[in-house]
């Protein structure tokens, strides 16, 4: 697992990437849904990303982005504004 910090111009840009199998792309559509898992019933509540995309997204104005490919492994890039004073 790599995690970078970045900063580009008025934004912090994080990406987190692992290097495991990646997701199908059915799967990468809903992976930000309200209540999606890939678990087995009562493993997962599904709520994980949801509640990130609403954190980055909703309460700071960024951006949450999902890269996968399937047998190269996924990233996660997650962009916020830097707020001047």
């Amino acid at each position: 697992r790599r995690q970078r910090q970045l900063c580009i111009r008025d934004r912090v840009v994080i990406k987190i990437q692992d290097n495991a199998k990646g997701m199908p792309e059915a799967v990468k559509k809903c992976i930000f849904e309200n209540l999606f898992t890939t678990k087995c019933v009562g493993k997962g509540t599904g709520l994980g990303l949801s509640i990130s995309r609403q954190i980055v997204v909703e309460n700071h104005g960024g951006n949450l982005i999902c890269e996968s490919v399937l047998g190269q492994g996924t990233q996660f890039i997650i962009s916020i504004p830097i707020l001047g004073e």
